[in-house]
């Protein structure tokens, strides 16, 4: 082999282009979610960023063959919330479907047109369904439906019949907040989640049970989950033993709703559950022996186990693979277990797991396209806070096998913080990173308070304190990995979507330490997000920061709007013009701070996208003016032939 050649940090030569990482997604609108199955024949959902990123309905049958079933002209996606999830179920092979474009419900038959069964709304996109189950005698869809009136927002269980021959019926009313309908095996109980603001769900959620007669909800009863009981995936097991998941010891744990009583199913200290930012989700499935194949994270780490309730025992399974993001397990005919499964060195793909046989095959694996010797390992990091408190993160060190790195000098960094913010760092391969470390640039992805994954102790850490605690911590990693000799104090980079965003702007704003950043759809002013936010988001705040609008000073302090004269170093914003969570007049807010200060900063606006970029050509271009903005605040010239960046105040 020739010897490597040294070169700058940040201008080393990569084959892991940005339209490599834009055909393959961003984030977790691009991994593949919802699996449901029909006996041997497993279905889920994948985004196509190349057609303009709509989401379509995959089918891999028992021979192993693997179809596109959703036809052209329709995008599997459901609005409710404006996260949506929950976009389709089945009946047998008969398919039913939220479209993107109308927010209706469509019936999709073999090889047939699909054909809608939920009315036209009297405007675009008012009438919304999510999270739907057939009920066993295939007559009724019950279902969450979301109408956006003059009035306001109004959230329901409807059932709506599933041969389209009359109107939705609305069957409960009353909260804020509906998930999870199910039906039991027989059809004659249905459960379901409840909340109301400021609650989000993993907060505090109530778990309903009824009878179900003709079209009616009878007698119905709350039998479980309070304003800080977090209740999650409510499910009937085939016996009819309603099963569901709940933290009221500070873990969520399994249960069971026994005619004796609720009975714990394996007590530990592990997360059964995840934050319900969006439908669809689930963490355990039945299997034919009796035992429960599960999801779950210890410590933050994923793991698959198998539970068996009437021992509490608990085995977890060793598996090469580190992540089941976002999680969806269900289990087939046979025993088997079908799960999205990654690992540091491959994305999340469809994987069939048979505990008893130790069977693990990836059928439907996605694609990895460049060589593993250019991956950079994630390692996983622990540090202290300013608090004391210890706090977890992934450092990826610059890996190019081509390069030697420059001696005497430390690799730019730069710092990731995740959206949510209760969320936490992917545990899989994300070509995203790679793009940047095979580059020379260090990354670090940090777990701040608040992030779930550690219980709910440390999910709370964040309570009152958004935009202090989660970018305190954010600055502490990024010190540490400077002490160790990891990281150029001189070359740190804050970089985050949505609420990361909103952390990338307060480190700017309120920490005099690094050399520049990125917001995607950031928050810039939380009294604006609290005026116009979306219903579901629209009391957040009042846990993480203050309740609105009493203490309003609390707002104006942490927003980094009140503060742009504090940022001194370049600042490239990213934004989608239909965004309804962050809307784009707080970037545009933002934009006219830095122009009147006179800080460099970069502005980049799309039509057609919204919270979360989902078209190719819209990634691409972002990730190629994010390095060549980079380069110019740094000081390197990148290897690749970028399109030009507009900065102003240069």
């Amino acid at each position: 082999m020739p010897p490597k050649k040294s070169r700058p940090y940040g201008s080393w030569r990569s084959p892991i282009s940005a339209r490599m990482v834009a055909e393959g997604g961003r984030g977790s609108s691009a991994l593949p979610r919802e699996i449901q199955i029909d006996g041997r024949t497993v279905y889920w959902i994948e985004a196509q960023p190349q057609e303009a990123g709509r989401s379509v309905i995959m089918r891999r049958h028992p021979d192993g063959r693997v179809e596109r079933v959703t036809p052209d002209g329709y995008s599997v996606r459901s609005r409710v919330h404006e996260y949506g999830g929950g976009s389709y179920c089945l009946h047998g092979s008969t398919i039913i479907f939220s479209n993107d474009e109308d927010q209706r419900l469509y019936r999709q038959e073999a090889s047939r047109p699909p054909v809608a069964i939920t009315p036209m709304p009297s405007t675009p996109r008012s009438l919304r369904y999510a999270d739907g189950r057939v009920s066993p005698d295939g007559r009724w869809i019950l279902t969450v439906r979301e109408s956006h009136t003059s009035e306001g927002v109004i959230n329901e269980l409807v059932l709506v019949p599933l041969a389209g021959d009359g109107p939705p019926r609305v069957v409960h009313g009353g909260h804020d907040f509906y998930s999870n309908p199910r039906f039991s095996p027989s059809g004659r109980r249905v459960c379901w989640l409840a909340w109301d603001h400021p609650r989000m769900p993993w907060d505090g959620t109530e778990l309903y049970h009824a009878r179900f007669e003709g079209s009616d909800l009878l007698d119905v009863q709350r039998i479980a989950g309070g304003p800080n009981e977090s209740i999650f995936q409510p499910e009937w097991s085939p016996q009819g033993v309603l099963h569901f998941v709940s933290d009221r010891t500070g873990w969520w744990n399994l249960y069971a709703a026994y005619e004796r009583g609720t009975q714990p199913l394996a007590p530990s200290q592990a997360e059964f559950g995840v934050a319900q930012w969006v439908f669809g989700l689930s963490t355990y499935a039945f299997l034919p022996d009796g035992s429960l194949g599960c999801i779950l994270r210890e410590q933050g780490q994923w793991q698959l186990a198998q539970v068996w309730p009437e021992t509490g025992k608990v085995r977890v399974r060793g598996l090469p693979f580190t992540s089941y993001e976002i999680p969806s397990i269900q289990s087939d005919a046979d025993g088997n277990v079908w799960v999205f499964a990654g690992s540091f060195s491959e994305p999340p793909g469809l994987v069939r797991i048979h505990f008893e046989r130790g069977e693990v095959e990836r059928c439907a694996p996605a694609p990895r396209d460049f060589d593993p010797e250019w991956i950079s390992p994630a390692e996983t990091m622990a540090f202290r806070n300013q608090d004391g408190d210890e706090v977890f993160a992934l450092y990826y060190a610059p890996t190019n096998p081509e390069i030697a790195p420059p001696e005497d000098a430390h690799p730019p960094l730069l710092v990731l913080g995740h959206g949510g913010p209760t969320s936490s760092a992917p545990h899989y391969l994300q070509p995203e990173i790679q793009y940047w470390t095979s580059r020379g640039i260090a990354v670090v992805d940090v777990d701040y308070g608040g992030s779930t994954g550690y219980g709910r102790p440390y999910r709370e850490r964040l309570k009152g304190r958004w935009g202090l605690l989660d970018v305190a911590d954010c600055v502490e990693a990024s010190r540490a990995l400077v002490r160790e000799g990891r990281a150029a104090a001189e070359a740190r980079l804050i970089r985050g979507s949505s609420a990361g965003g909103f952390l990338a702007l307060c480190v700017l704003a309120f920490y005099n330490e690094f050399a520049g950043g990125a917001s995607y759809y950031g928050v810039a002013d939380l009294e604006a997000l609290a005026r116009e936010t979306h219903k579901f988001e629209a009391r957040y705040l009042d846990q993480i920061v203050a309740p609105y609008p009493q203490e309003v000073q609390v707002y104006r302090a942490r927003s980094p709007i009140h503060h742009a004269g504090q940022i001194s170093c370049p600042l490239i914003l990213f934004q989608g013009l239909e965004d309804r969570v962050v809307p784009p007049a707080q970037a545009e807010a933002l934009v006219r701070a830095l122009q009147a200060k006179g800080v460099p900063y970069a502005y980049l606006a799309f039509p057609g996208e919204g919270h979360g970029f989902r078209r190719a050509e819209t990634i691409e271009r972002c990730l190629q003016a994010e390095l060549a903005f980079y380069g110019h605040i740094l000081g390197f010239e990148p290897a690749d032939d970028l399109p030009p960046v507009p900065i102003q105040n240069l």
